[in-house]
């Protein structure tokens, strides 16, 4: 069947993905996932994206939230409450073991990348998940006059604040990952997964040569559209999408990647905008995008792999 990229944020990525790894031998699966969320708490360096795809591909992510740990307790910042520090964003106490670790193996000089695959084997995961670079890059959200880190945006401030303009810091000066470049060119299919176009997908295309290497493949690639019927189905993708002057729809997230697309995969609610999106230069499959199970992602994951 040959390589598959996936470029991937955070929680509708890892949905597909976990039905990808189903359909395709783990040999045959590199995933790059989102860094631009990186964020520094209690002296832990925390990878919001890579956690969740590597949680949800080792069975012990916790499907109601989708994010962190099933079954978590919270002891850690109760005592932290208590001392008097802030604690809005949410870290469990099986999260922290994560978080303390690749803290520790950062610090012995280890880069992102080889830590990373280091934490996917502790978690039994066979699949190779990349960050997109070891570099420090950091997604920073523009609200009229005011810069919000992105995780003070999304975590503390509940995404309420109107999105105009979203900055990479770091990204022209950072380099991808080991293998990444290695990967597209030598892929015959890329994912891009059902993540938030401008917050999860942008900053991986941020990268230059990373940017540059997908216009260039000959990799047949495949996005899902993460917006259905007009609205995100978890974030606030379609909010700013509408902010920055982009149409919130299936059709304005194919617009949106542009030429980087050969096929685009919609929700059978979008359906109307089947035609416009083909007449953007792209072929179109309409199919059932909701993942509410394993089974459907599964069912998305060979929709993906049929795409011609």
């Amino acid at each position: 069947m040959g390589l598959t990229v996936a470029l991937a944020g955070g929680v509708g990525a890892a949905r597909l993905l976990r039905g990808l790894v189903r359909v395709l031998p783990p040999e045959d699966l590199v995933i790059v996932g989102n860094t631009g969320d990186d964020v520094e708490f209690y002296g832990l360096h925390i990878c919001p994206d890579l956690d969740i795809v590597m949680y949800t591909l080792a069975g012990i992510v916790d499907e109601a939230k989708g994010w962190g740990v099933a079954d978590d307790t919270f002891n850690f910042l109760d005592m932290m409450t208590r001392l008097g520090f802030e604690t809005w964003f949410k870290l469990g106490d099986r999260d922290l073991a994560i978080h303390i670790v690749r803290t520790e193996l950062l610090r012995r000089g280890m880069p992102l990348s080889q830590v990373t695959a280091e934490l996917c084997r502790m978690l039994g995961l066979k699949v190779k998940l990349v960050p997109m670079t070891d570099d420090q890059v950091r997604t920073k959200i523009v609200s009229g006059k005011s810069r919000l880190d992105f995780q003070e945006y999304f975590v503390k401030r509940g995404t309420r604040d109107e999105v105009t303009g979203v900055i990479f810091e770091g990204a022209d000066e950072a380099k991808p990952s080991p293998g990444i470049l290695e990967a597209i060119s030598e892929a015959e299919r890329i994912v891009i997964c059902p993540s938030n176009p401008i917050l999860s997908v942008a900053p991986i295309l941020a990268i230059p040569t990373v940017r540059k290497e997908l216009e260039k493949t000959s990799a047949y690639v495949v996005g899902v559209s993460p917006i259905v019927g007009g609205k995100a189905i978890k974030g606030p993708a379609d909010r700013i999408m509408r902010s920055m002057g982009f149409e919130a729809s299936a059709f304005g997230v194919a617009k949106y990647y542009g030429g980087l697309l050969d096929h685009f995969i919609i929700d059978a609610v979008d359906a109307e905008h089947k035609e416009r999106i083909e007449r953007l230069g792209m072929k179109v499959t309409v199919a059932n995008t909701i993942m509410k199970t394993l089974e459907d992602s599964v069912s998305l994951a060979k929709t993906v792999m049929e795409a011609r």
